[in-house]
């Protein structure tokens, strides 16, 4: 296993607090690897003993016969035989019916802390927080980083011609880590990943949410990703799908989006009107996951390079906790306000500046921000890499290696 720190040093200084510790993502995006090596970080304290570490994985057959709030409680019970700590480690909970009541049990009942996983972000909803109001946290666990990639491929060595060029290589491939801990071919690789996104697609999006018409949940889906880096709306949906001789109501866009959302295919990222510091309820952009699903599901579309490498900038974005919105000022769009802990950052994200125009453009957006905060500029050119009026220019590759951020 290779160590995921940046999860970990999150998860350490709760370690025997009394919140209940939730990591979410989309599935096989490491959180059960990163159960794993919580557990080795929990025997390495000389206090605990294997015995006091309770590991569950609800998506084994083995525990087939514990997926409901009253059965698993029984479990845990049998389990649990002395008045010391336990850690209960329970991974993809959402597989337990009423896992909620289980769970807020296992806090009354028994000396424990407890550390879970899921594959909805519908896990803290407001039945979550009916029961376990103010005693959790989450944490987000996304595909790996480029900075984690390259230490899989240290462990996982790739040809040397490979080698040349690991970065075209992570643009190509994303970063789930199955994937990377062998040499795949590309055709390789969006095989694996198109069989995780059809398996997120039936357990956590068509079974969880009752979906019934799943070439149209299909078709939605392919229509944000052939728009990744666009704004729009499920009405201008609704409208394309009218232009295209099929009728789905506006809601229903809506609910799907929000199925999509719910299982971590997609995250929402909401309009920051800059000069009125509000945000607004329309026109927003979607992400996806892990760019490998647009490859996975697409195929290679060269008029999509924008908004992939938007893409890429975003999750990095989230993977250091920021929050993320679209800037609106006045009539421009900066690609991307990231505020964390009273910090803002500004981005704009291009391919290339190769005319006077496009230089304006993305740098004039930004110079047009009369505050303190960074301003940058992250393209994939290898030579022009000057500052213009205090606004950073950043290949891609260094913002993502970047420790300034």
């Amino acid at each position: 296993m290779i160590l995921r720190q940046t999860y970990i040093d999150a998860i350490i200084p709760f370690i025997d607090k009394p919140q209940i510790k939730i990591l979410t993502g989309i599935r096989r995006s490491g959180k059960s690897t990163i159960l794993k090596l919580l557990r080795e970080v929990l025997l390495s304290k000389k206090d605990i003993v294997s015995e006091n570490i309770i590991s569950i994985n609800f998506e084994s057959f083995t525990h087939q016969d514990i997926l409901e709030a009253s059965r698993l409680h029984q479990y845990i019970r049998g389990k649990i035989v002395t008045n010391q700590k336990y850690y209960l480690l329970l991974d993809e909970i959402q597989e337990v019916e009423n896992w909620e009541r289980a769970v807020n049990s296992f806090l009354v009942d028994f000396n424990v802390d407890i550390y879970l996983t899921g594959s909805n972000s519908h896990l803290l909803s407001s039945e979550l927080a009916t029961y376990l109001a103010g005693r959790y946290i989450e944490i987000p666990v996304y595909t790996l980083s480029y900075k984690e990639y390259l230490k899989f491929k240290t462990a996982y060595p790739v040809t040397r011609q490979k080698q040349r060029d690991l970065f075209t290589m992570y643009l190509r491939q994303g970063g789930f880590p199955g994937i990377h801990i062998a040499d795949y071919a590309d055709e390789s690789a969006y095989k694996i990943v198109y069989d995780i996104y059809s398996s997120v697609i039936l357990r956590d999006t068509v079974q969880r949410y009752n979906i019934r018409n799943v070439e149209l949940l299909e078709r939605v889906i392919k229509f944000t990703l052939d728009n990744i880096g666009n704004t729009f709306s499920g009405k201008n949906v609704a409208d394309y799908f009218k232009s295209q001789q099929r009728k789905i109501d506006i809601n229903t866009v809506y609910n799907y989006l929000n199925a999509l959302e719910g299982a971590f295919i997609l995250y929402r990222v909401s309009r920051y009107d800059i000069k009125g510091k509000e945000i607004l309820k329309t026109q927003e952009k979607f992400y996806v996951s892990d760019t490998s699903i647009i490859y996975a599901t697409m195929g290679y579309r060269d008029r999509m390079i924008s908004g992939i490498l938007e893409n890429m900038v975003f999750l990095e974005l989230k993977r250091r906790g920021y929050e993320v919105y679209v800037g609106k000022l006045d009539n421009t769009e900066i690609d991307f306000v990231a505020e964390k802990q009273g910090q803002k950052i500004y981005i704009q994200v291009a391919y290339k500046l190769e005319s006077e125009k496009t230089i304006k453009r993305e740098f004039g957006n930004l110079i047009s921000i009369h505050d303190q905060f960074p301003k940058y500029v992250v393209t994939m050119d290898d030579f022009w890499q000057d500052s213009i009026e205090g606004v950073e220019h950043l290949h891609l590759k260094d913002f993502l290696l970047s420790d300034k951020f």
